[in-house]
Protein backbone atom coordinates (compact mmCIF):
# COMPACT_ATOMS: atom_id res chain seq x y z
CA UNK A 1 0.00 0.00 0.00
CA UNK A 2 3.05 2.21 0.00
CA UNK A 3 2.31 3.48 -3.48
CA UNK A 4 -0.72 5.39 -2.23
CA UNK A 5 1.21 7.15 0.46
CA UNK A 6 4.11 7.98 -1.82
CA UNK A 7 1.75 9.76 -4.17
CA UNK A 8 0.02 11.90 -1.59
CA UNK A 9 2.64 14.54 -1.04
CA UNK A 10 1.14 17.80 -2.34
CA UNK A 11 4.51 19.57 -2.05
CA UNK A 12 5.85 17.66 -5.04
CA UNK A 13 3.23 19.09 -7.40
CA UNK A 14 1.11 22.20 -7.62
CA UNK A 15 -1.91 20.02 -8.38
CA UNK A 16 -4.31 20.06 -5.40
CA UNK A 17 -5.09 16.56 -4.23
CA UNK A 18 -8.70 15.62 -3.52
CA UNK A 19 -9.06 16.28 0.22
CA UNK A 20 -12.58 14.85 0.24
CA UNK A 21 -11.00 11.41 -0.03
CA UNK A 22 -9.60 11.79 3.49
CA UNK A 23 -13.12 12.04 4.90
CA UNK A 24 -14.75 9.41 2.67
CA UNK A 25 -12.02 6.74 2.92
CA UNK A 26 -12.04 6.38 6.75
CA UNK A 27 -15.81 5.83 6.81
CA UNK A 28 -15.60 3.31 3.97
CA UNK A 29 -12.65 1.42 5.51
CA UNK A 30 -14.27 1.29 8.95
CA UNK A 31 -17.49 -0.06 7.38
CA UNK A 32 -15.48 -2.74 5.56
CA UNK A 33 -13.74 -3.60 8.84
CA UNK A 34 -16.95 -4.01 10.87
CA UNK A 35 -18.82 -5.97 8.17
CA UNK A 36 -15.75 -8.08 7.38
CA UNK A 37 -15.16 -9.05 11.02
CA UNK A 38 -18.81 -10.00 11.60
CA UNK A 39 -19.30 -11.90 8.32
CA UNK A 40 -15.99 -13.78 8.29
CA UNK A 41 -16.38 -14.76 11.96
CA UNK A 42 -19.82 -16.09 11.02
CA UNK A 43 -18.35 -18.16 8.16
CA UNK A 44 -15.63 -19.59 10.40
CA UNK A 45 -18.19 -20.35 13.13
CA UNK A 46 -20.32 -22.34 10.67
CA UNK A 47 -17.34 -24.32 9.34
CA UNK A 48 -15.92 -25.02 12.82
CA UNK A 49 -19.10 -25.75 14.79
CA UNK A 50 -20.96 -27.83 12.21
CA UNK A 51 -21.08 -31.51 13.15
CA UNK A 52 -20.05 -32.75 9.68
CA UNK A 53 -16.40 -32.58 8.70
CA UNK A 54 -15.46 -29.92 6.16
CA UNK A 55 -14.85 -30.92 2.55
CA UNK A 56 -11.51 -30.08 0.96
CA UNK A 57 -13.02 -27.05 -0.80
CA UNK A 58 -14.50 -25.88 2.52
CA UNK A 59 -11.11 -26.21 4.23
CA UNK A 60 -9.63 -23.88 1.62
CA UNK A 61 -12.56 -21.44 1.78
CA UNK A 62 -12.41 -21.48 5.58
CA UNK A 63 -8.75 -20.51 5.45
CA UNK A 64 -9.63 -17.82 2.92
CA UNK A 65 -12.14 -16.46 5.46
CA UNK A 66 -9.37 -16.51 8.10
CA UNK A 67 -7.09 -14.52 5.76
CA UNK A 68 -9.89 -12.00 5.19
CA UNK A 69 -10.49 -11.79 8.94
CA UNK A 70 -6.77 -11.10 9.49
CA UNK A 71 -6.98 -8.16 7.09
CA UNK A 72 -10.21 -6.57 8.33
CA UNK A 73 -9.17 -6.89 11.99
CA UNK A 74 -6.39 -4.34 11.43
CA UNK A 75 -8.25 -2.04 9.02
CA UNK A 76 -9.53 0.29 11.81
CA UNK A 77 -5.92 1.43 12.30
CA UNK A 78 -5.72 2.19 8.59
CA UNK A 79 -9.03 4.09 8.75
CA UNK A 80 -7.65 6.35 11.51
CA UNK A 81 -4.42 6.73 9.52
CA UNK A 82 -6.35 7.93 6.46
CA UNK A 83 -8.53 10.22 8.59
CA UNK A 84 -5.39 11.91 9.91
CA UNK A 85 -4.15 12.59 6.36
CA UNK A 86 -1.82 9.58 6.57
CA UNK A 87 -0.18 10.75 9.78
CA UNK A 88 0.72 7.54 11.69
CA UNK A 89 0.50 7.80 15.48
CA UNK A 90 0.42 4.12 16.54
CA UNK A 91 4.14 3.44 16.69
CA UNK A 92 6.60 1.31 14.75
CA UNK A 93 5.40 -2.15 15.87
CA UNK A 94 1.77 -1.62 14.80
CA UNK A 95 3.02 -0.04 11.56
CA UNK A 96 4.75 -3.30 10.71
CA UNK A 97 1.91 -5.56 11.95
CA UNK A 98 -0.84 -3.73 10.04
CA UNK A 99 1.09 -3.82 6.77
CA UNK A 100 2.08 -7.46 7.24
CA UNK A 101 -1.62 -8.32 7.73
CA UNK A 102 -2.43 -6.53 4.47
CA UNK A 103 0.37 -8.20 2.52
CA UNK A 104 -0.41 -11.65 3.95
CA UNK A 105 -4.02 -11.21 2.82
CA UNK A 106 -2.79 -10.23 -0.66
CA UNK A 107 -0.71 -13.40 -0.97
CA UNK A 108 -2.70 -15.93 1.07
CA UNK A 109 -6.04 -15.05 -0.54
CA UNK A 110 -4.83 -15.71 -4.06
CA UNK A 111 -2.86 -18.80 -2.97
CA UNK A 112 -5.95 -20.33 -1.33
CA UNK A 113 -7.88 -19.65 -4.54
CA UNK A 114 -5.11 -21.42 -6.46
CA UNK A 115 -5.52 -24.43 -4.15
CA UNK A 116 -9.29 -24.47 -4.47
CA UNK A 117 -8.99 -24.15 -8.28
CA UNK A 118 -6.58 -27.09 -8.41
CA UNK A 119 -8.94 -29.09 -6.16
CA UNK A 120 -11.90 -28.42 -8.49
CA UNK A 121 -9.68 -29.24 -11.48
CA UNK A 122 -8.75 -32.65 -10.02
CA UNK A 123 -12.35 -33.29 -8.86
CA UNK A 124 -13.84 -32.75 -12.32
CA UNK A 125 -11.02 -33.63 -14.74
CA UNK A 126 -9.28 -36.44 -12.80
CA UNK A 127 -11.92 -37.59 -10.28
CA UNK A 128 -10.31 -40.98 -9.57
CA UNK A 129 -6.59 -40.85 -10.33
CA UNK A 130 -5.84 -37.93 -7.96
CA UNK A 131 -8.27 -38.79 -5.15
CA UNK A 132 -5.48 -39.13 -2.54
CA UNK A 133 -4.26 -35.59 -3.24
CA UNK A 134 -7.76 -34.30 -2.42
CA UNK A 135 -7.86 -35.64 1.12
CA UNK A 136 -8.33 -33.42 4.20
CA UNK A 137 -4.79 -34.15 5.47
CA UNK A 138 -3.19 -32.94 2.23
CA UNK A 139 -5.53 -29.92 2.20
CA UNK A 140 -4.55 -28.88 5.75
CA UNK A 141 -0.87 -29.36 4.94
CA UNK A 142 -1.22 -27.21 1.82
CA UNK A 143 -2.97 -24.49 3.86
CA UNK A 144 -0.12 -24.50 6.39
CA UNK A 145 2.40 -24.04 3.56
CA UNK A 146 0.32 -21.15 2.17
CA UNK A 147 0.39 -19.34 5.53
CA UNK A 148 4.16 -19.85 5.75
CA UNK A 149 4.68 -18.64 2.16
CA UNK A 150 2.45 -15.62 2.76
CA UNK A 151 4.44 -14.68 5.85
CA UNK A 152 7.82 -15.13 4.13
CA UNK A 153 6.74 -13.00 1.16
CA UNK A 154 5.56 -10.33 3.63
CA UNK A 155 8.95 -10.13 5.40
CA UNK A 156 10.04 -7.02 3.42
CA UNK A 157 7.21 -5.16 5.19
CA UNK A 158 8.70 -6.15 8.56
CA UNK A 159 12.26 -5.29 7.59
CA UNK A 160 11.79 -2.13 5.55
CA UNK A 161 8.47 -0.66 6.75
CA UNK A 162 8.79 1.84 9.59
CA UNK A 163 7.58 5.16 10.98
CA UNK A 164 9.44 7.97 9.23
CA UNK A 165 9.25 11.75 9.66
CA UNK A 166 7.76 13.18 6.50
CA UNK A 167 6.71 16.61 5.14
CA UNK A 168 7.44 18.28 8.48
CA UNK A 169 8.32 17.77 12.14
CA UNK A 170 4.76 16.83 13.19
CA UNK A 171 3.93 14.35 10.41
CA UNK A 172 5.01 10.70 10.57
CA UNK A 173 4.40 8.13 7.85
CA UNK A 174 4.12 4.37 8.11
CA UNK A 175 6.00 3.77 4.91
CA UNK A 176 8.83 1.90 3.19
CA UNK A 177 12.31 3.26 3.82
CA UNK A 178 13.37 3.72 0.17
CA UNK A 179 11.88 3.93 -3.38
CA UNK A 180 13.95 0.92 -4.51
CA UNK A 181 12.40 -1.23 -1.76
CA UNK A 182 8.93 0.01 -2.74
CA UNK A 183 9.63 -1.09 -6.32
CA UNK A 184 10.85 -4.50 -5.09
CA UNK A 185 7.70 -5.04 -2.99
CA UNK A 186 5.42 -3.94 -5.85
CA UNK A 187 7.20 -6.27 -8.30
CA UNK A 188 6.94 -9.18 -5.83
CA UNK A 189 3.22 -8.52 -5.41
CA UNK A 190 2.69 -8.35 -9.17
CA UNK A 191 4.65 -11.54 -9.97
CA UNK A 192 3.91 -13.81 -6.98
CA UNK A 193 0.50 -12.38 -6.12
CA UNK A 194 -0.90 -11.96 -9.63
CA UNK A 195 0.94 -13.26 -12.71
CA UNK A 196 1.82 -16.77 -11.48
CA UNK A 197 -1.38 -17.50 -9.46
CA UNK A 198 -3.76 -16.08 -12.07
CA UNK A 199 -2.03 -18.13 -14.79
CA UNK A 200 -2.64 -21.32 -12.76
CA UNK A 201 -6.23 -20.29 -11.93
CA UNK A 202 -6.96 -19.46 -15.59
CA UNK A 203 -5.66 -22.85 -16.74
CA UNK A 204 -7.71 -24.70 -14.11
CA UNK A 205 -10.84 -22.64 -14.79
CA UNK A 206 -10.73 -23.35 -18.54
CA UNK A 207 -10.36 -27.08 -17.86
CA UNK A 208 -13.14 -26.99 -15.23
CA UNK A 209 -15.58 -25.25 -17.58
CA UNK A 210 -14.71 -27.69 -20.34
CA UNK A 211 -15.29 -30.67 -18.02
CA UNK A 212 -18.64 -29.26 -16.88
CA UNK A 213 -19.72 -28.70 -20.46
CA UNK A 214 -18.76 -32.24 -21.40
CA UNK A 215 -20.71 -33.67 -18.46
CA UNK A 216 -23.80 -31.67 -19.39
CA UNK A 217 -23.58 -32.71 -23.05
CA UNK A 218 -23.17 -36.37 -22.03
CA UNK A 219 -26.11 -36.13 -19.62
CA UNK A 220 -24.04 -36.93 -16.51
CA UNK A 221 -25.83 -35.47 -13.50
CA UNK A 222 -24.46 -37.81 -10.84
CA UNK A 223 -22.10 -35.63 -8.85
CA UNK A 224 -24.30 -32.70 -7.91
CA UNK A 225 -22.15 -31.93 -4.86
CA UNK A 226 -19.15 -31.32 -7.09
CA UNK A 227 -21.22 -29.06 -9.34
CA UNK A 228 -22.48 -27.02 -6.37
CA UNK A 229 -18.99 -26.64 -4.93
CA UNK A 230 -17.61 -25.69 -8.34
CA UNK A 231 -20.30 -23.04 -8.85
CA UNK A 232 -19.39 -21.43 -5.52
CA UNK A 233 -15.66 -21.58 -6.30
CA UNK A 234 -16.16 -19.96 -9.71
CA UNK A 235 -18.26 -17.20 -8.13
CA UNK A 236 -15.53 -16.53 -5.53
CA UNK A 237 -12.87 -16.51 -8.26
CA UNK A 238 -14.87 -14.04 -10.35
CA UNK A 239 -15.39 -11.76 -7.34
CA UNK A 240 -11.67 -11.89 -6.54
CA UNK A 241 -10.68 -10.96 -10.07
CA UNK A 242 -13.22 -8.11 -10.14
CA UNK A 243 -11.91 -6.67 -6.87
CA UNK A 244 -8.17 -7.31 -7.21
CA UNK A 245 -7.20 -7.12 -10.91
CA UNK A 246 -7.43 -3.27 -11.00
CA UNK A 247 -5.16 -3.12 -7.93
CA UNK A 248 -2.54 -5.33 -9.58
CA UNK A 249 -2.68 -3.43 -12.86
CA UNK A 250 -2.28 -0.17 -10.91
CA UNK A 251 1.08 -1.50 -9.70
CA UNK A 252 2.59 -1.14 -13.20
CA UNK A 253 2.31 2.69 -13.51
CA UNK A 254 2.96 2.90 -9.75
CA UNK A 255 6.42 1.37 -10.28
CA UNK A 256 7.04 3.78 -13.16
CA UNK A 257 6.18 6.68 -10.85
CA UNK A 258 8.46 5.41 -8.06
CA UNK A 259 11.32 5.04 -10.56
CA UNK A 260 10.73 8.68 -11.66
CA UNK A 261 9.69 7.68 -15.17
CA UNK A 262 6.23 9.20 -14.70
CA UNK A 263 7.02 12.63 -13.28
CA UNK A 264 4.26 14.99 -14.43
CA UNK A 265 1.76 16.15 -11.85
CA UNK A 266 -1.29 15.04 -13.84
CA UNK A 267 -0.07 11.44 -13.90
CA UNK A 268 0.66 11.55 -10.17
CA UNK A 269 -2.78 12.96 -9.45
CA UNK A 270 -4.47 10.24 -11.55
CA UNK A 271 -2.37 7.57 -9.83
CA UNK A 272 -3.31 8.96 -6.41
CA UNK A 273 -7.05 8.78 -7.16
CA UNK A 274 -6.92 5.41 -8.93
CA UNK A 275 -4.62 3.99 -6.24
CA UNK A 276 -7.14 4.84 -3.53
CA UNK A 277 -10.11 3.50 -5.53
CA UNK A 278 -8.43 0.23 -6.54
CA UNK A 279 -6.87 -0.46 -3.13
CA UNK A 280 -10.14 -0.01 -1.25
CA UNK A 281 -12.04 -1.97 -3.91
CA UNK A 282 -9.63 -4.83 -3.13
CA UNK A 283 -10.48 -4.52 0.57
CA UNK A 284 -14.17 -4.94 -0.32
CA UNK A 285 -13.42 -8.49 -1.47
CA UNK A 286 -13.06 -9.52 2.19
CA UNK A 287 -16.73 -8.61 2.71
CA UNK A 288 -17.95 -9.96 -0.62
CA UNK A 289 -16.66 -13.52 -0.09
CA UNK A 290 -18.88 -14.43 2.91
CA UNK A 291 -21.87 -12.85 1.17
CA UNK A 292 -21.24 -15.14 -1.83
CA UNK A 293 -21.11 -18.19 0.46
CA UNK A 294 -24.68 -17.41 1.57
CA UNK A 295 -26.07 -16.39 -1.85
CA UNK A 296 -24.36 -18.97 -4.08
CA UNK A 297 -23.25 -21.72 -1.69
CA UNK A 298 -26.17 -24.14 -1.29
CA UNK A 299 -24.06 -26.47 0.85
CA UNK A 300 -23.06 -23.57 3.08
CA UNK A 301 -26.71 -22.52 3.51
CA UNK A 302 -27.55 -26.11 4.45
CA UNK A 303 -24.79 -26.09 7.06
CA UNK A 304 -26.13 -22.82 8.50
CA UNK A 305 -29.64 -24.26 8.65
CA UNK A 306 -28.45 -27.49 10.28
CA UNK A 307 -26.34 -25.59 12.79
CA UNK A 308 -29.16 -23.32 13.93
CA UNK A 309 -31.73 -26.15 13.92
CA UNK A 310 -29.38 -28.23 16.09
CA UNK A 311 -28.83 -25.30 18.41
CA UNK A 312 -32.57 -24.66 18.69
CA UNK A 313 -33.28 -28.37 19.30
CA UNK A 314 -30.60 -28.54 21.98
CA UNK A 315 -32.08 -25.43 23.59
CA UNK A 316 -35.57 -27.00 23.64
CA UNK A 317 -34.22 -30.23 25.18
CA UNK A 318 -32.38 -28.18 27.78
CA UNK A 319 -35.63 -26.40 28.71
CA UNK A 320 -37.50 -29.73 28.90
CA UNK A 321 -34.81 -31.32 31.09
CA UNK A 322 -34.80 -28.27 33.34
CA UNK A 323 -38.62 -28.37 33.65
CA UNK A 324 -38.66 -32.12 34.41
CA UNK A 325 -35.88 -31.70 36.94
CA UNK A 326 -37.83 -29.01 38.78
CA UNK A 327 -41.00 -31.15 38.71
CA UNK A 328 -39.17 -34.16 40.14
CA UNK A 329 -37.68 -32.04 42.91
CA UNK A 330 -41.11 -30.61 43.75
CA UNK A 331 -42.56 -34.15 43.99
CA UNK A 332 -39.76 -35.20 46.30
Amino acid sequence: MSGIQNSTNPQMCSVGFAHWTFSVIPIYVMTIAVLGIVLNLFVLMVFILHKKACTVAEIYLGNLAAADLLLVSFLPFWAVYAYRYYNWTFGSVLCKIVNVSILMNVYCSIFFLVLVSIDRYFALVFPLSHAKLRGPVCAKGACFLVWVAGFLLSLPAIIHRDVILHWGPNVTKCTVDSPSTTTLIDCMIFIFGFVIPVSIISFCTVKILKALRNRISEGLNGQKKDHKATTLVLAVLLAFLFCWVPFYLYKIPSVLRDRHILTDCTSKYILFISGNIFTYLAFFNSVLNPILYVIVGKNFRSKVKDLFMTSERDHRWSLIRSFLSRRIKSLD
